[in-house]
């Protein structure tokens, strides 16, 4: 009997372990086949995390991502930028500029490449210089030491707000220069005039106490007043995938929606992701963008064909580009949500 109970038992136990093995197992698949179900996307910054990132993060932190079936990765750009990693489907989406991402979408070295959505509404890059020294408008640059990246289109802008404002561009001295912090340049007086996104460089300028004088672009020339940054897509792909595309642009919009109205949890969250980042400038930052996002426009991340032609059409009448760009082209509103 106790033979025969110490048999019993065993078979027990042994049927009990498969038991528990096989629900393991089974819950393990059930794991992986959830993940293996997600559509999986890459993102691609276009510089290190900052604040024109925060919805991106947001969407990530929330699980926005995670309930639209996507799996995404955020990574940041390579030295030759962002529209390489799209152009190449090595990422399906990323962040550019309507000025930058000129060469992708148009012309011999044309890729699939489109903007489908403006993460800020309206372009808020202009001048900065100390305050005092004759810059708070264009013409005020003559003889004063800019820092270029020598690029045509740049200097064909600042040529552009310099003259509409009486100045002569000629007078201007431009020193090849790729400033990465503007408060230390500034007052170490090795450039006296820097082209800054407000949002991130003017705010650092704020929160360091340095008194400033500004002028944006789009306030001398509303030509200016073109997308930057966006977020890019892979034609090809989107164009294969639209219904993971919409469902990718309404997670984003949701997370970028989410950052306007809770500006202090957003720029906490963008914080544990970069945590390098200075803590006060990213509060700062994330204020002031945060009404940038959307702006004056209902439906985030819209983009107007008029705007958009209409700096397109000035590189054309400058012969800044050849060929001439049609019009239309590199954005669509296609993917956005309602």
């Amino acid at each position: 009997m106790k033979k025969l109970f110490a048999i019993i038992l065993v078979c027990l136990l042994t049927m009990a372990a498969i038991t528990g093995c096989g629900s393991k197992n089974a819950a393990t698949d059930t794991a992986t086949a959830d993940s293996a179900e997600k559509t999986k996307i890459t993102f691609v910054l276009d510089w290190t995390p900052n604040t024109n990132h925060t919805g991106l993060y947001v969407a990530q932190e929330k699980g926005y991502f995670d309930e639209a079936g996507l799996d995404v990765n955020i990574i940041q750009p390579p030295e030759d930028g962002a529209e390489m990693l799209v152009g190449n489907n090595n990422a399906q989406f990323g962040v550019s500029f309507q000025d930058s991402m000129l060469p992708a979408v148009w012309g011999e070295n044309k890729m699939p490449i489109e903007a489908v959505a403006a993460l800020v509404q309206h372009n808020t890059s202009g001048i900065i210089s100390l305050k005092g020294k004759g810059m708070d408008r264009p013409k005020g640059m003559e003889g004063k030491k800019y820092a270029t990246w020598d690029l045509p289109i740049e200097k064909a802008t600042l040529k552009q707000v310099i003259t509409d404002d009486g100045g002569d561009f000629d007078k201007v001295e431009l020193i090849p220069s790729t400033v990465t912090d503007e408060v230390s340049a500034l007052q170490s007086d090795t450039v006296d005039a820097i082209w800054i996104f407000y949002g991130w460089a003017g705010v650092a300028c704020e929160t360091a106490g340095l008194d400033t004088d500004y002028f944006a672009f789009k306030d001398i020339n509303p030509v200016f007043d073109y997308y930057t940054p966006v977020v890019i897509g892979n034609s090809d792909w989107m164009a294969q995938n639209p219904e993971a595309t919409k469902a990718f642009m309404s997670a984003l919009k949701k997370g970028y929606e989410y950052a306007i109205d809770n500006v202090e949890e957003s720029a906490e969250i963008l914080l544990k992701n970069a945590p390098e980042l200075d803590e006060k400038l990213v509060k700062a930052s994330q204020e002031y963008l945060s009404k940038e996002y959307k702006s004056d426009v209902a439906r985030w991340g819209y983009m107007d064909s008029t705007r958009w032609n209409a700096f397109y059409n000035w590189i054309n009448e400058n012969g800044l580009f050849e060929p001439a760009i049609p019009e239309n082209t590199g954005f669509t509103n296609e993917y956005l949500p309602e």
